[in-house]
């Protein structure tokens, strides 16, 4: 493996020490004499793996390639979507997005985070790195400008609840948490879920206080986000596999030396393994502590197969038609066996 230390050791060392955490104005005005500067934000927090095993090596590798990289996380340049207009209007040069916030200017690509669209991580890559993913990856930039380098995985997204969640029927008259997103939401639909519009913010009080009688996420946010105060059961449905795409401006890619787009190239797809490795990592720590604590109560004996059949029943017949070819390209590549 190309990277040693754990996510921890970076989140405490690496990230700390090496991101330049600067405001928003004039980014490129920061540049040092003789290198390329390059903003990279996020709305993570300096200690997710997606910083401490993402950012940071990707930072640690351009050092080499005459660039310098300013990661800039927890939202400080905005939110997704401010994040995304910046970069189209060339004031931001990587970022971190997932599928569903990128679909409100391209709808095809936000499929990648609908509920069981892929099997699992091994799956979300496989469809990647093939032929299949192209005409998705391709229309995206010839529409936004916006070039995506790789995909990042970041753990399943899974219920947690004031009630257990075996089968389809279990969600009837439960009120879950969703993100306010069409890809969110039709995957609300696509399992029966009645979705609830609650901030990110107010998830917490929204579950303390009964507006919400659950949520959706990957384990390790509902823990990193105290959710799991105000749940009793996490319910192992891994219904989504959660990702993030790296996307850089296609401004920013050109004014980049061939070197440094190979180079560019190379750091993030090589640092997917890490990442990933870390994701899952912190995921078993926190299974492990909520086992030995005894709350919540994890439900592994979920029937999987029979959300899988429903959901993607209901996306068969209820996506647009650049979204059912999506669908079909990702269901094509699928491991059968």
């Amino acid at each position: 493996m190309k990277y040693q230390k754990s996510w921890g050791a970076f989140a405490a060392g690496t990230v700390l020490a090496g991101a330049t955490l600067v405001g928003m104005p004039s980014l490129h005005n920061f540049a040092t004499q003789g290198s390329e500067q390059l903003s990279f934000a996020n709305s993570y927090t300096l200690n997710h793996p997606h910083n401490a095993c993402g950012t940071a090596l990707v930072q640690q590798d351009m050092n080499d390639a005459d660039v310098q990289i300013d990661t800039y996380p927890s939202s400080q340049l905005g939110g997704d979507t401010d994040r995304f207009t910046s970069m189209m209007n060339g004031d931001i040069d990587l970022d971190l997005q997932g599928s569903s916030a990128l679909a409100s200017v391209h709808e095809p690509i936000g499929v990648l985070d609908m509920a069981y669209v892929f099997d699992d991580a091994d799956h979300l890559f496989r469809w990647f790195d093939s032929d299949a993913s192209d005409e998705v990856i391709s229309s995206f930039e010839n529409e936004t400008g916006v070039k995506v380098l790789d995909v990042w995985y970041q753990g399943d997204r899974t219920f947690s609840a004031n009630a257990p969640i075996r089968k389809p029927s279990d969600l009837e008259g439960l009120r879950l948490r969703y993100p306010d997103s069409p890809a969110h939401l039709m995957s609300a639909d696509a399992m029966g879920v009645e979705p609830v519009a609650v901030a990110v913010e107010e998830v917490y009080m929204a579950l303390q206080q009964g507006i919400a009688d659950g949520q959706e996420n990957p384990i390790a946010y509902t823990a990193q986000n105290s959710l799991d105060e105000v749940v009793d059961y996490v319910s192992l449905s891994r219904h989504a596999v959660g990702s993030q795409l790296v996307i850089v401006a296609d401004e920013t890619w050109d004014r980049l030396s061939a070197d440094q787009q190979q180079e560019l190239q190379a750091s993030v797809s090589a640092t997917r393994s890490e990442n990933r490795a870390c994701a899952e990592a912190e995921e078993d720590e926190v299974l492990t502590r909520w086992a030995e604590q005894g709350s919540p109560t994890v439900i592994e004996d979920v029937d999987r197969q029979a959300f899988r059949d429903k959901a993607l029943k209901h996306l068969e017949t209820n996506l647009s038609d650049g979204e059912l070819e999506t669908l079909r390209s990702i269901r094509s590549v699928a491991d059968e066996d």
